[in-house]
């Protein structure tokens, strides 16, 4: 088994250590968390009895895959102090958003094995959509290690990294918007006498349900919308109300001004 070690004991830290260690992936004793607030590394440790220091280079040093679970604005910073404990034979793996495998090889060595991940907030509840790029000293055994973290809290795929900007405008903040969305159905359930509560569970759930109908069948979402549209019917009267008020566009619009700004970020 791999020896996993992750550099950040946060939200998201925590939602990928869950997921490892429910899989059975890594087991406790071969994981370290490593961060500098000890509140932190005492929770995670209580919960999944996993190792914890406040030092980062011992975290590298005991991992074969080391995981950085830390903001953007301070990678550089936490990669450069861990450099000279990063060996060839390590995977150094990153989540940090709009930070390029060129950045990161400029600080640790262009002969180290760098993955950049993009995951997302439903790692939370064991169903993220990560993406995930390699320079070229990852082989495929070290990018299927990686891959088998990701798996175990959703779902994962390889991309190019020149779709990571992209990935960042449709599942890096995607979330956003489907909450937006749900908020807006219970409201107008509201607004026609649901109680609050009820009507956030029934948005919910038509959105689960409805994404899982795209996963599973795959049918095109535009066939699926027609097989609700009944003619003449209630359904085809909501969606050609959300067409007059542009609905799509305003999605491909929103879509595109974020992966606009993760292009901009990455260009810092």
């Amino acid at each position: 088994m791999m020896k996993l070690s992750f550099i950040g004991a946060g939200n998201m830290g925590k939602a990928m250590l869950g997921g490892v260690i429910k899989s059975g992936v890594v087991s406790p004793s071969d994981i370290m968390i490593s961060d500098l607030y000890k509140p932190s590394l005492d929770a995670v440790k209580s919960e999944f009895g996993v190792n914890t220091t406040t030092d980062s280079k011992e975290a590298v040093r005991f991992g074969d895959v080391v995981i950085f679970a830390v903001k953007p604005n301070i990678i550089g910073k936490v990669m450069e102090s861990v450099k000279d404990v990063v060996t060839v034979e390590k995977i150094v793996v990153s989540i940090a958003a709009a930070v390029s495998i060129d950045v990161m090889e400029s600080i640790i060595g262009d002969d180290k094995k760098i993955i950049r991940v993009m995951p997302n907030t439903p790692a939370l509840v064991g169903e993220a959509m990560s993406a995930l790029c390699k320079n070229t000293n990852v082989d495929d055994e070290s990018l299927n290690q990686v891959l088998s973290i990701f798996n175990s809290f959703g779902e994962a795929e390889v991309v190019t990294e020149s779709l990571m900007d992209a990935v960042v405008g449709v599942s890096g903040s995607g979330p956003a918007y489907v909450f937006m969305f749900i908020e807006a159905m219970a409201d107008a359930a509201v607004l026609s006498g649901m109680p609050r509560a009820q009507a956030y569970k029934f948005a919910a759930q038509t959105v689960l349900g409805a994404a899982k109908m795209v996963m599973d069948t795959g049918k095109h979402p535009g066939e699926l919308k027609d097989m609700v549209c009944s003619p003449g019917g209630t359904t085809i009267e909501a969606v050609a109300t959300l067409e007059e008020f542009g609905m799509r566009n305003s999605v491909i619009k929103g879509v595109l001004s974020c992966i606009d700004k993760s292009v901009r970020m990455s260009n810092k």
